[in-house]
Order: C-alpha cells, then structure tokens, then sequence
C-alpha cells in the first residue's frame, strides 16, 4: 500500500529524479512538476499529501506558489517543505510566513528528509484528519469548514453517498472498495475543475460519504454532472459479467442472490433553506436531504 503521494515542484532534473526514485523506492506515489505552474495545476487534478517545493523556478518562484496553494481552500491544508540552496534568515522566515511547514537547504541528507517527509504526513492526518485512502479532508479540517459557513454569507453543500458501495465491496472485497473511494476522490476533484471553483471544499467524512461546500449558483449544476459521470464511470470497476447484467451476482447472497450496481445518491442543502446556528444542525439537514434522494 502506498505511503502517500508526493509532488515534488523541482526544475533541476537531476535532483527531481533522483527524489522520485528514490520516494518511490520507499513506497510513494511520485509526481513531479519542472515549473511552478505545472505544480498547480497536478495538486488541482490529484491532491497530494506532501508538496517538496524548490523556491527558484523558471515561471514563478516557490513562495508564489505556496502563496497560492495557502489562500485555495481545497489546497490550503497540504504540507509543504522547501527546498532551496539559500540559507538566508530572512527567506527562511518568509517561507514560514507563508505557512510552509518546513525549509530544507541543499545538499540535503536524503535519509533525513525522509524523515522530515514522514513527520510532516504523520502529524497532519493526525492533527488534521486526512482519511488515508483518498487524502482529503475529514474530521476537524471539515468542522472547520463548516463553522466557516455557518458565520454567514451565501453557501451551499452536497451530501454524497455510494448506494449500494456495501454490496460492491462484499462481492469484490476491501482493497477493490478502497480503489472506489480514490476514484470517488478524483473524480469529484475533476468535476469541481469542470464546473465549480477553486475555492470549493471537497471532504471525506468517512466510508462512502463525500461533501461539497460551494455556492448556491454552482450546486446543482456540480451535483448534476457528479452523477453523470460517477453513474457510468464507476462501472469500470465491476466485472465484465456483471456490467452486461446489471446486478453483481452473490453466491449464498440474501434474496436472490442479486446485488444492484454503484449509484450516486446526493443531498443539496442551501443557506437560505433554514436559520442554521451550528454546524450540527448543517449535517443532520444535509444527511437528511441525502437520505430523500435514495427514496
């Protein structure tokens, strides 16, 4: 199982290379991005739990992009280590400013950032509660949120379930169910990219649950296109058999023995539904409203 994905944002290919064969030698997923640019736009498509950022690139400098990375909610909570070949003070304090988690100065001791790169992923899923499987937020990083949005101002949320992931997972087993919830991630990640903001909040509550935080003009139509392509995208994960027949067949299953295929179940819920003066009272409202939708 894979101990993380990193993206490591490094022009020298020299170096980059060699941080990828060597991370992937110790069980990480490895991206890299040779410019700054290149580097947003990989953290929009996939998230990664650690970012390895050079200050000097060719397009933008290092602080620029952790600058954006920072003020982007979906990015914002993403641990990020600098790498860089100055030693000065004050570009040390100004990389800390802008909420780097630490400053690393070549040439670096390999076995030691590696070390660095485990605390860093370690101590976020543990202050902040990353679910492990998909890397998105859960826990107090979406209570954040939440009370975020019960201070005021236009907001609007879906509640997302996987109908019948529990049949899906029984027939095919725990590690095909995790490969569900990944694409789940990824997929809500593209269509936030297709139709919704940078500034949306994509979450992971737990299981097969998933949430939005948006704005009122945008829900419906993320809400529409997520089921669009989850409904028939998510078939890829079943058998040939299976998908021809329509129903995941369960040998000494309940009934019989016929089990119904993934669907996307979504519950819209607005600001201008109901007063709502904690972020309880926004979660049983939303819970609810998904439940409705599996009727």
């Amino acid at each position: 199982m894979s101990k993380g994905r990193l993206l490591v944002v490094e022009d020298d290919f020299d170096i980059s290379n060699m941080l990828r064969i060597y991370f992937t030698g110790q069980g990480f997923d490895v991206s890299v991005a040779p410019r700054g640019g290149e580097a947003l736009e990989l953290t929009r498509r996939a998230l990664p739990n650690l970012i390895l950022l050079d200050i000097m690139l060719p397009d933008m400098d290092g602080y620029s992009v952790c600058r954006n990375l920072r003020t982007t909610i979906r990015t914002s909570h993403i641990p990020i280590l600098f790498l860089t070949q100055r030693d000065e003070r004050a570009d040390r304090i100004e990389g800390l400013s802008l909420g780097a988690d630490d400053y690393i100065t070549k040439p670096f001791d390999i076995e030691e950032l590696k070390l660095r790169v485990v605390n860093a992923i370690n101590r976020q899923e543990r202050e902040n509660s990353l679910d492990p499987r998909t890397g998105l937020p859960s826990g107090r990083l979406i209570e954040d949120q939440l009370r975020r949005i019960v201070r005021g101002g236009d907001w609007a949320m879906l509640d997302l379930g996987i109908r019948h992931f529990g049949v899906f997972r029984d027939a095919y087993g725990f590690i095909a169910g995790d490969e569900v919830l990944r694409f789940t991630a990824m997929l809500l990640g593209e269509v936030i990219d297709e139709v919704g903001s940078a500034q949306d909040f994509i979450g992971h509550p737990g299981a097969d649950n998933f949430l939005i935080i948006s704005v009122p003009e945008r829900i419906d139509a993320i809400g529409a296109r997520l089921r669009e392509r989850f409904n028939e995208e998510v078939l890829t994960h079943y058998s040939f058999i299976d998908r021809e027949q329509g129903y995941v067949s369960i040998p000494n299953g309940p009934g019989d023995g016929h089990g119904p295929l993934m669907r996307l179940q979504a519950g819209v819920l607005r600001s201008t539904d109901q007063p709502f003066s904690d972020i309880r009272e926004i979660t049983e409202s939303a819970a609810e409203a998904r439940r409705a939708d599996a009727a």
